[in-house]
């Protein structure tokens, strides 16, 4: 391994780390939120707006939390991905870069889909 794909896979480990410890503590606060407000886990979930959710943010709403940190979660390995591909496009690996292409293709089919259906 060179140090030029030692120094990618650092910064993609980081990206990775970030992410994770973003959303715990996004979904932690979500938690102690919604028991501060006296909500339970079993109560059904509001749906994803995503209008509402930098007032749910701003104003501290355990909806907003969760929320957000659900989308962390989910954008982690798509960031990692894209990271890849930018990484890849730099050292001038071609077919890998068309790989990490194609698999940001199919994610962002999947969560148009997923747009669409809900």
């Amino acid at each position: 391994m060179t140090a030029v794909d030692r120094g990618l896979e650092g910064r993609i480990a980081r990206l990775l780390t970030i992410g994770t410890v973003a959303s715990v503590i996004l979904l932690a606060l979500g938690g102690v939120a919604m028991l501060a407000a006296g909500l339970s886990a079993l109560d059904p979930a509001p749906a994803f707006d995503l209008a509402a959710l930098p007032g749910d943010l701003a104003a501290v709403r355990p909806v907003g939390l969760l929320w957000l940190g659900l989308i962390v979660v989910l954008a982690t390995p798509a960031a990692r991905v894209a990271a890849g591909l930018v990484g890849y496009l730099r050292d001038g690996e071609r077919g890998m870069a068309l790989v990490a292409l194609l698999v940001l293709v199919v994610i962002a089919a999947g969560v148009a889909s997923g747009m669409i259906g809900a």
